[in-house]
């Protein structure tokens, strides 16, 4: 637990002149309010109002003073930022005048969606494996998707110039307090992916967000441009961010989807979790690929599922069993593979965790896995799987249709989620 009194010397001994404030819209994108060093003392003990009227899920113009709160944890300071510029940076959770966490903030959400988990006696712990594609720059200055950054194929040995930007990228993770576990070429050309330590949801989710701006601000600075476009490039695979789920003991911390009796390895917990998230796989879809672009991703690029379904070895099943040496049983967890890396990863946990929570409370049957080796012999099951939503449109009306994802985002972040979404696909299909 980080205190203010080690923040204040921190800022003095690095010579740190400015703070930023970071927190999101509904949508993930990162807002940031910047101050002095020398008012952060006031801003830790009180926070700092801003107005919310005009940013996408918060409030009404009559409602619009919002106060930033601090997240004194997340305090880190921006390795891109030096001398005169050295800034550092809080990830905020917003609140009313009043005091009371806003019902606007995904940040919130996902907090108090990890309390109704610790109430069942559960925390959740979150991995993820986040792509991008790196491109160089036209003349104008604007990325050329003609012009990936290197050739490199999956886990090919990069050039040198690639290896530098990799490296760089990792290093700026690290001093940003981010784990990562590995980094490595993906299929695409000027495709990359970097595999992030596993912690708990909140953590996970903030270090997405950090990570998202630090890749870009990265590869800016060295003449490139990142996306996390879900298919930029018709004629290459799309990306993801593969996340894996487990269930803990609140008190031990021990994992709780783990029994090596079972053949798959999963415990009655871990079976109910599981075909929760399979029964509100559909709505989930909203939130886990929010952008018109992510269904060129979804069905139609190597190994993006279709179907809801689940699998051991099945790497296009919706979501997968890792396979666990013996004596590996700790690290035992589902795989969810429809989400991409434009999600706010703050919805996304939480639509993540109460879907399967919904299974273990409903005490939900799984339904038999869909191997690779046994689809011959399914077809005719295969018929008469679910499918994921084709459109944005079909999974809007899938989340609608469906009351615990919308309680679980709350009728405030729902309503305005639904509303943007649903007009940035109408533009999408009136667009010639």
């Amino acid at each position: 637990m980080t205190t203010k009194q080690a923040i204040l010397s921190a800022i003095k001994d690095q010579h740190i002149h400015f703070i930023d404030l970071w927190f999101t819209d509904v949508f993930g994108v990162v807002k940031s309010v910047t101050m002095p060093a020398s008012e952060v003392e006031d801003v830790i003990e009180r926070g700092t109002h801003f107005d919310g009227s005009s940013l996408d899920g918060f409030a009404r113009v009559a409602e619009s003073d919002m106060l930033l709160i601090p997240d004194l944890n997340t305090f880190a300071v921006l390795p891109w930022t030096d001398g005169a510029d050295k800034t550092a940076r809080f990830i905020c959770s917003v609140y009313t005048p009043q005091g009371s966490p806003f019902i606007g903030d995904p940040r919130y959400i996902l907090a108090r969606a990890l309390q109704s988990a610790k109430d069942m006696g559960y925390g959740f712990k979150i991995g993820v494996e986040m792509e991008f594609f790196l491109f160089k720059l036209g003349i104008d200055g604007r990325p050329d998707l003609s012009a990936p950054f290197d050739d490199a194929s999956y886990f090919d040995l990069p050039t040198e110039k690639a290896s530098h930007v990799r490296r760089k990228m990792i290093s700026t993770l690290t001093a940003l307090g981010i784990g990562v576990n590995v980094a490595h070429s993906e299929i695409g050309r000027g495709q990359h992916e970097i595999e992030f330590n596993y912690d708990d949801a909140l953590v996970t989710a903030d270090n997405l967000l950090t990570a998202r701006v630090a890749l870009r601000t990265v590869a800016m600075q060295l003449g490139l441009h990142c996306t996390f476009m879900p298919r930029p490039i018709a004629t290459q695979p799309g990306s993801g961010l593969h996340t894996h789920q487990s269930l803990h003991d609140a008190k031990t911390g021990d994992n709780i989807f783990a029994d090596v009796d079972h053949e798959y390895g999963l415990s009655n917990i871990a079976k109910h979790f599981l075909a929760g998230q399979l029964a509100h796989s559909r709505a989930m879809t909203a939130v886990l690929s929010p952008l018109v672009n992510s269904y060129k991703r979804l069905g139609y690029s190597f190994e993006a599922p279709v179907y809801v379904s689940w699998a051991h070895t099945n790497r296009a099943a919706l979501i997968r069993v890792p396979v666990i040496t013996k004596g590996k049983e700790a690290h035992t967890r589902l795989e969810l593979r429809s989400p991409d890396p434009s999600t706010n990863p703050y919805l996304a946990a939480t639509v993540m965790l109460m879907s399967g929570l919904n299974g273990i409370q409903n005490h939900l049957e799984l339904p038999d896995p869909l191997e690779e080796t046994l689809i011959e012999q399914k077809r005719n099951r295969i018929r008469t799987l679910q499918r994921l939503p084709a459109t944005l449109g079909e999974a809007l009306e899938a989340l609608r249709a469906d009351d615990v994802m919308m309680d679980a985002l709350g009728e405030y972040i729902a309503d305005r989620f639904l509303q943007a979404k649903q007009q940035e696909f109408d533009a999408y299909n009136q667009t010639i």
